[in-house]
């Protein structure tokens, strides 16, 4: 079997979200270590005893957590079975998971912000007590904060040089056809 491992750190992630746990919780209630659960939902493949885990905890089937790339699972001729309206029912939205990963790259902005503030304010800490004639920690400042401008307006963003019509219009020149 060929399982897509993002959508299923997605999975555990929504899972976990809609119980309202954090990761710390989640890892206490399975045993496994929060570094485990960090990995698998960032898409790292799991083990069966952490997908065994998982779901004992969320107290849903196994196969709810294993989300097969080459859905369905059912040939045309045959009926959808209760298995394959489970796996559809854990699966995730294309809105959902791109309303995920926009939350994710928010969440990773803030957190470049918070690291930002924290080792720039340190830098200027050293600065001062070290050589007050000259203010030389204005110079990582302003460099990182190019990058931490350039950070949040392609989080947010606000200009849409490479967005989907760009993407469309590379995909189309390099196939040499409309999509």
């Amino acid at each position: 079997m060929n399982f897509d491992t993002r959508e299923e750190g997605m999975i555990v992630r929504k899972l976990r979200l809609q119980r309202g746990w954090s990761q710390e919780q989640l890892a206490q209630l399975t045993g496994l270590s929060v570094r485990t659960i960090q990995r698998i939902e960032r898409g790292q493949s799991p083990g069966l005893e952490s997908l065994n885990a998982l779901a004992a905890v969320f107290e849903v089937p196994l196969s709810q957590l294993q989300t097969e790339s080459d859905m369905p699972t059912h040939t045309s001729d045959s009926q959808p079975t209760a298995d394959d309206a489970v796996s559809r029912d854990a699966g995730l939205s294309p809105q959902e998971q791109q309303v995920m990963e926009q939350v994710r790259d928010i969440k990773g902005f803030y957190s470049h912000c918070i690291k930002y503030v924290l080792i720039i304010s340190l830098l200027f800490v050293i600065n001062l007590s070290t050589s007050p004639g000259y203010i030389w920690a204005w110079w990582p400042m302003l460099g990182w904060g190019v990058g931490l401008a350039c950070h949040g307006l392609n989080v947010f963003e606000v200009f849409q040089f490479f967005g989907p019509a760009w993407e469309k219009r590379q995909i189309e020149k390099r196939l040499g056809r409309k999509l």
